[in-house]
């Protein structure tokens, strides 16, 4: 055989076993070059957002007269934030801590005003919260004895457990005035019989479901007790009681029932009185589709064996497909009328009053609406019937009192009021709202309801100019108020209040800002108490330091 044909079979054996090699089981392969993809299924979650930092604003005083309670225009918070990215949560978890949870503003001005407001929001831990504020502001006019100098303290904490919420609250305030609306030409009083102190400590607890509670029953209960101390040998010991209670038999049907009972007993260097309140109120609340209707009916006993049946009775509907809804019902309620609840309103009245409980019988039919995604309204008729309205009247008619302080004069009287609201608010850059109320009394048993305006109009426009300013400007206004002419003693009609103010505040650093507050800019000289002048224009400004 020639070395060809040997030479050819050779090769031909080779080649078949290489073949046979590589399809023969259980030996390594080579695999030709590829991309391996692994696909890991995961949720993508947003973090929280860090709280929004909002800048307090300073209420604006009330330049008509130191009072216990401000009427503050509706404030707005301004703030940004950035939303979080989407990442996966095998990139590790991270833990915010809100930033800068105290702060402290002080500030000085004309009127001898001193200025300081407190906020600690830092004590807090794992099921339990703490808030607490301190304020201060005093002030002194041109008149003699025009002064006057408030403080305050309030303080709460929560307790969270799964089922219920604890909530403990304190507050304290010492406010002092003097009596300076009287003839200086005539009268010269020393400063003991001008000066009035009111000093209030009260304290309280409640409790509710907590947030993971699926009870159907919700409960409320709370207690609270005070004493309530001014000048001249007065003292006031409170004890209120509260104990409301809803059960839900589902979404539709809600049974309700509250009980109350509320003490206040008043001494003075002459004499001591009860005033006594207490009631138990049943109901019943029904949703049907966009109707809802909520019926009770109190049963209240008062002061003097007083015995009061208090229906009240809410309809509402909502036009389906709009953000509209009108509503229409009735309401009684009491007042007890306390010396802490009159000298909140006017700060100048005698100790010595009779005291006499007031029911307020309220018809009324209204609106609330909104357009878009930034303007509200609403809108409310009212017939009201007042029986023992206390009213206060600054003409004592006894002889060489000076007319320092007003009278308690009770009033049964009818009126008709209307209420209109509305406001606009553009995001975080911008926000215009007003208010207005008007009354018309009738078939009253005085002659006019003293020192009650008639018109009251509120307006407040705030707006964030740039990321470190804001600013918000606020309008006041009443009218309609009558008094009795010290000199005639005939009724006349005061002067319309018309007080204009704003504040400013710009963060110097983020632990920092400055911040001015102006009020009754255009120094009007009115009274909201006949004899008692307002302070005039009043500018103070001061730091404020986060921490």
């Amino acid at each position: 055989m020639s070395a060809r044909p040997i030479l050819i079979l050779l090769l031909i054996t080779a080649v078949y076993a290489v073949q046979a090699q590589r399809t023969t089981p259980g030996r390594d392969t080579v695999l030709k070059g590829s991309t391996i993809e692994v696909i890991q299924s995961y949720k993508p979650q947003v973090k929280q957002a860090p709280k929004p930092e909002y800048i307090p604003q300073l209420p604006p005083a009330d330049t008509a007269h130191p009072t216990f309670s401000y009427d503050v225009p509706q404030q707005s918070l301004y703030y940004t934030y950035s939303s979080m990215p989407l990442r996966p949560l095998a990139l590790g978890r991270e833990t915010v801590k809100l930033p800068f949870q105290n702060y402290v503003k002080i500030g000085g001005g004309n009127l001898s005003t001193l200025y300081f407001d407190a906020g600690i929001g830092g004590i807090h831990g794992k099921g339990f919260e703490s808030n607490i504020h301190l304020h201060h502001i005093s002030q002194q006019g041109d008149i003699k004895h025009q002064q006057s100098s408030l403080s305050g303290l309030e303080a709460e904490g929560t307790i969270h457990s799964k089922s219920t919420d604890w909530r403990i609250s304190l507050a304290g305030a010492r406010n002092q005035y003097n009596y300076y609306g009287y003839n200086h030409a005539l009268y010269i009083f020393p400063d003991d019989s001008v000066q009035q102190t009111f000093m209030l400590i009260r304290a309280g607890i409640d409790v509710k479901n907590g947030a993971a509670s699926k009870s159907k029953l919700i409960y409320n209960p709370s207690i609270k007790a005070g004493i309530y101390n001014a000048a001249f040998g007065t003292s006031e010991t409170s004890a209120n009681l509260s104990l409301p209670f809803e059960y839900h038999f589902d979404n539709a049907v809600q049974a309700l029932l509250t009980a109350s009972a509320d003490y206040a007993h008043l001494e003075t260097r002459d004499t001591g009185r009860d005033n006594t309140l207490a009631g138990v109120t049943p109901g019943i609340r029904i949703r049907l589709g966009e109707f809802t209707g909520t019926a009770l009916v109190g049963f209240a006993f008062g002061t003097n064996s007083a015995q009061y049946i208090l229906p009240d009775i809410k309809l509402s509907y909502k036009i389906p497909g709009s953000q509209t809804t009108f509503i229409a019902g009735m309401q009684y309620s009491v007042r007890q009328n306390t010396y802490e609840q009159l000298t909140t309103e006017n700060t100048y009245i005698i100790n010595t009053y009779t005291i006499l409980q007031t029911r307020r019988d309220e018809y009324y039919a209204g609106m609330q609406a909104r357009a878009g995604a930034h303007f509200t309204f609403s809108g409310r008729i009212s017939y009201w019937n007042f029986k023992g309205l206390p009213t206060y009247l600054n003409d004592s008619g006894v002889a060489g009192d000076g007319r320092r302080q007003f009278n308690i004069v009770y009033d049964t009287v009818d009126a008709i009021s209307f209420q209109l609201a509305a406001r606009y608010k553009k995001g975080n850059k911008w926000s215009a709202g007003v208010s207005a109320q008007l009354y018309n009394f009738t078939n009253g048993t005085q002659l006019y309801v003293w020192h009650e305006p008639t018109l009251r109009i509120r307006g407040d426009f705030s707006a964030k100019l740039f990321s470190k300013l804001n600013v918000s400007v606020y309008l006041s206004v009443l009218d309609g108020i009558y008094a009795r002419d010290f000199a005639t003693h005939n009724p006349i009609l005061l002067d319309p209040v018309l007080d204009v103010g704003g504040n400013a505040e710009y963060q110097i650093v983020p632990r920092l800002s400055a911040f001015v507050q102006l009020n009754n800019i255009f120094n009007n000289n009115y009274q909201r108490w006949y004899g008692y002048d307002a302070y005039g224009i009043n500018i103070y400004g001061g730091l404020r330091l986060k921490f």
